[in-house]
């Protein structure tokens, strides 16, 4: 391998340089997450050109820099991360912007005669920016520079259940693209700068240091982007609560409940007890800090606690049926998850029907590992209209099947907060299926990985969230 002339670098000095790319390639990486403006583009779902441009900059400028100390500094190689920060770019912006800024980046070595780079550079840019596009981003975000964690995952997986892993061809692409390159640069020693060595184990070290220098940042800003969903979820999780403190701590709800309650002292007191009992239980669980995540069991607890007030309200006219898979209620869930959709199929779907109708709560383990989770009445249905509203901003991964024809409008925030919630939660591994008929009735299917009660990551998550719950809650009483 040569700078400007053909003398080859030792393999001593190839093995600290690859060690030295990777503080530098966290050090900038974490200077960058420490910018604000930076945090605000790099998570846009969309940007516009001008946002790109602005992006591109901020990661372009020091690396293009490194480039110029690569060749001003004798053997301070490390500075150099070109070839990866291009695959970066490609992953994170698109084929477009990467050659951009591969090409930015490719300037200061063309002005030393090292004319092969710009190619190279354009190349690389072009094929990781068309596996960013067709590869989800979930898939990009959470890629591991722990390579033999990497394969050890992949190989249990695929004994289990084969199939393709696009973290793994992330990782063997950016192998071969390095491996090729750095032939390249042995045969045009002066028209491309790539370390090479003719000994094959410092060869491997240095096709194996390039999927890590571009993990390293991605797991950097990964902390950004899940930092990010926890906010969102945040959100999410206050609306959900205080829509249910809306909608079921209002005087309405609680007249129809005490009048229920008080036509029963007499004739019937012990069952009048047991529904001042279950009002206490809602109450309670609404207005105390609760989890983000609890298990099946947990919220199928307080769902029956509503449902049971509602049956005697509505007496026979109501109906309840379970379908409840032993396996599945260990198994955690986000809290008050199915609480709006029952009472969206009680309220629109069986109260406008003068005969009322059955709610149906169906849970069981689908092939896949996944937990199924279904709310079925045999109501009015739903009008498509109001159906598609509901699903009109879901990602591709959630799903509406509507069926045709009028009915009843949908319970609006509710339905779409359990939506977001999934979507932000799970991204494409959650599925939220709608399927209506008029005068048959609504079916809400929830789809979603399986995790087990006590799982940390969700713990700390539920932390976060009722501290943040409890600021708003503070702040709403202070007003």
């Amino acid at each position: 391998m040569t700078h400007a002339s053909v003398v080859q670098v030792p393999d001593s000095v190839i093995l600290i340089t690859l060690l030295v790319k990777l503080g530098v390639a966290a050090a900038v990486s974490s200077s960058l997450a420490r910018s604000t403006a930076f945090k605000r583009l790099l998570l846009l779902p969309h940007r516009r050109r001008r946002q790109t441009l602005k992006l591109l900059a901020m990661i372009c400028v020091p690396l293009t820099l490194g480039v110029w100390v690569r060749i001003r500094v004798p053997n301070f190689y490390a500075a150099d991360i070109s070839f990866e920060t291009t695959i970066l770019l490609g992953l994170l912006l698109g084929p477009i912007p990467a050659m951009l800024g591969g090409a930015a980046l490719a300037l200061p070595a063309m002005s030393h005669g090292e004319y092969w780079t710009l190619p190279v550079n354009l190349l690389v840019a072009a094929i990781m920016g068309t596996f960013g596009r067709f590869t989800n981003p979930e898939d990009v975000w959470s890629f591991s520079p722990m390579i033999d964690l990497s394969l050890y995952r992949w190989v249990t997986r695929n004994l289990r259940k084969p199939q393709l892993d696009r973290q793994i061809l992330l990782l063997v692409l950016i192998t071969v693209m390095q491996f090729g390159t750095s032939m390249l640069s042995g045969k045009y020693p002066r028209k491309l700068f790539v370390l090479h060595t003719h000994y094959w184990l410092v060869e491997l070290a240095i096709c194996a240091c390039a999927p890590v220098v571009v993990g390293i940042p991605l797991k950097i800003w990964n902390a950004i982007h899940m930092e990010r969903k926890l906010e969102e979820q945040s959100r999410l999780l206050m609306e959900a609560r205080l829509d249910a403190l809306q909608r079921q701590i209002n005087p309405h709800f609680l007249f129809n409940t005490l009048n229920s309650i008080a036509s029963l002292v007499r004739s019937q007191p012990e069952l009048a007890r047991e529904m001042i009992v279950k009002l206490a239980n809602i109450l309670r669980v609404l207005l105390k800090h609760r989890e983000a995540f609890v298990p099946f069991s947990e919220e199928l607890a307080f769902t029956d606690d509503y449902l049971d007030i509602e049956v005697v309200r509505f007496g026979e006219k109501l109906r309840v049926v379970k379908e409840i898979a032993e396996e599945t209620l260990p198994v955690v869930v986000p809290s008050m998850l199915l609480q709006p959709l029952i009472e969206n199929s009680i309220k629109h779907g069986l109260e406008p029907r003068i005969g009322g109708g059955t709610v149906t709560l169906r849970s069981r383990l689908l092939s896949d590992g996944r937990l199924l989770l279904e709310v079925e009445d045999d109501g009015i249905g739903m009008e498509a209209e109001p159906v598609s509203e509901l699903t009109a901003s879901a990602s591709e991964s959630v799903r509406a099947a509507v069926g045709n024809g009028g009915g009843n409008g949908p319970g609006g925030i509710g339905m779409r907060n359990v939506r977001e919630r999934m979507e932000v939660l799970y991204g494409s591994q959650a599925e939220v299926e709608i399927v209506s008929r008029p005068g048959r009735g609504t079916k809400v299917t929830l789809v979603m990985p399986v995790l087990e009660a006590g799982a940390a990551p969700w713990a700390q998550f539920g932390e976060a969230l009722q501290a943040t719950w409890a600021d708003v809650a503070r702040a709403i009483t202070r007003e």
